[in-house]
C-alpha cells in the first residue's frame, strides 16, 4: 500500500474508538453498475473497511445493469457513466451525484505503431468505428499521419457487448463529430456496431479483445488502458491540438464545467480548453431519496463522504481524476437528500 494510503488510514484510525462503537449499527451495503469506476470503488471499499469496519460490495455489471438494479430496489446504490435525466430521477425518486472523473480513450493494436504515435481526428475516428474505413493504410488515416508506416491490415472494432455508460459517452462524442455515425451506429448505452466489430463484456472485455486481435481498435477508460499498458491514439481536440489521454487533460476538460445542474451532470465532451481531452466524463452514483433501510441509507452517504474526502489520492493512482474541491462540497450538500 502506498505511503499516502497508510497515512490516510492512520488518521482515520485515530478515531477508531468512536467509529467501531457505532459500527454495530452500520449495515453492509451493496452496489452494482458501471465497470468504469470498479477499480476505484473496490479500492475505496477496502480502505473504508480498514478504517471503519463497515463493508461495501460493488459489482461491475455495466451502467444499464446498475440503473436496472437501483430501480428494482435490489442494491443500495447504482453506478452509471450515463447520467439519468431530471425526469427519470424524479420518477424513480433517486439522487444522482458524481464521484470521480475520467476519460474514454481510443486504444489500438497495430504492429509497429507505438502508443501516442497514431493521430486521429474526430471525423476519421467516427468513420473507423462505423465501419466506413476498413484498413489501417486507408488514405484518410495516412493523411493525418505523414511518415508513419501504416500496414495493409484489416481493422477490427472492439466494442462493449453489455449496456454501457462507456459506450454512451464514446458514441455521443463520435455522433457529435459525424452525422453519418449518428445515422449508422447511433449514440447510447447499446448501439448498432458495424459488421467488423467484436463485442466484449465490460471495459476489461474490450481491453482483452484489443490486446489479442492484431489490427484491433477499441475504447476503454484511461484507468483500464493504463492498467493493461495499452497503446493510445492521439486525438485532435476542439482547439486543434492532438492530445494523448492523461489526467491533466481530463482535469482541464472539466475545469469550466457547471456541476450546478439537476443530477450534477454537465456535458464534458469536446471542451474548448487547449489541453482538453475530448472524451472526458464523470461517473455517477444513484441512491434512493427515501430508502426502506435507514442504516443502509446512512452508510451509503458515509461511504461516499469518506471516499470523497480520503480517497482522492487512491483514485489518482488508478488513473482517475478527482472532482474539484468546490464540486465535492456540492456533492456533500446533494447527498443530504439521501434519507
Amino acid at each position: 500500500m502506498h505511503t499516502f494510503n497508510k497515512m490516510v488510514l492512520g488518521t482515520v484510525a485515530t478515531a477508531a474508538g468512536l467509529v467501531f462503537s457505532v459500527s454495530a449499527l452500520a449495515a453492509d451495503i451493496t452496489g452494482a453498475g458501471a465497470t468504469f469506476p470498479y477499480a476505484v470503488y473496490t479500492k475505496w471499499a477496502e480502505a473504508y473497511q480498514a478504517a471503519t469496519g463497515n463493508k461495501v460490495n460493488y459489482q461491475g455489471i455495466g451502467s444499464s445493469g446498475g440503473i436496472k438494479q437501483i430501480k428494482a430496489k435490489t442494491v443500495d446504490f447504482g453506478g452509471t457513466d450515463a447520467p439519468l435525466e431530471e425526469a427519470e430521477l424524479d420518477a424513480g425518486n433517486l439522487v444522482q451525484v458524481p464521484t470521480v472523473m475520467g476519460g474514454v480513450t481510443i486504444v489500438i493494436n497495430v504492429p509497429g505503431i507505438d502508443s501516442g504515435k497514431l493521430k486521429l481526428d474526430g471525423n476519421t475516428a467516427a468513420n473507423i468505428f462505423r465501419g466506413a474505413i476498413a484498413k489501417w493504410n486507408d488514405p484518410a488515416i495516412a493523411r493525418l499521419n505523414p511518415g508513419v508506416a501504416l500496414p495493409d491490415l484489416a481493422i477490427t472494432v472492439a466494442n462493449r457487448s453489455d449496456g454501457s455508460g462507456t459506450t454512451h459517452v464514446f458514441t455521443h462524442y463520435l455522433a457529435k463529430q459525424s452525422m453519418a455515425f449518428q445515422r449508422d451506429v447511433g449514440a447510447g448505452k447499446t448501439v448498432n456496431w458495424p459488421s467488423n466489430a467484436v463485442g466484449g463484456k465490460g471495459n476489461p472485455g474490450v481491453a482483452a479483445n484489443v490486446q489479442k486481435i492484431k489490427g484491433a481498435i477499441g475504447y476503454v477508460d484511461i484507468a483500464d488502458a493504463m492498467k493493461n499498458n495499452m497503446n493510445f491514439v492521439a486525438l485532435k481536440n476542439r482547439a486543434g491540438n492532438y492530445i494523448v489521454p492523461n489526467q491533466d487533460a481530463v482535469a482541464d476538460a472539466a475545469a469550466g464545467a457547471n456541476f450546478k445542474v439537476k443530477g450534477m451532470a454537465p456535458d464534458l465532451l469536446d471542451q474548448a480548453h487547449k489541453n482538453a481531452w475530448p472524451i472526458t466524463s464523470a461517473t455517477y452514483v444513484l441512491a434512493y431519496e427515501k430508502g426502506a433501510d435507514a442504516a443502509k441509507q446512512r452508510d451509503v452517504v458515509n461511504f461516499f463522504t469518506w471516499s470523497l474526502n480520503n480517497g482522492q489520492k487512491m483514485a489518482e493512482e488508478l488513473g482517475f481524476v478527482a472532482l474539484p474541491a468546490n464540486v465535492v462540497k456540492m456533492v456533500e450538500a446533494e447527498m443530504k437528500n439521501i434519507k
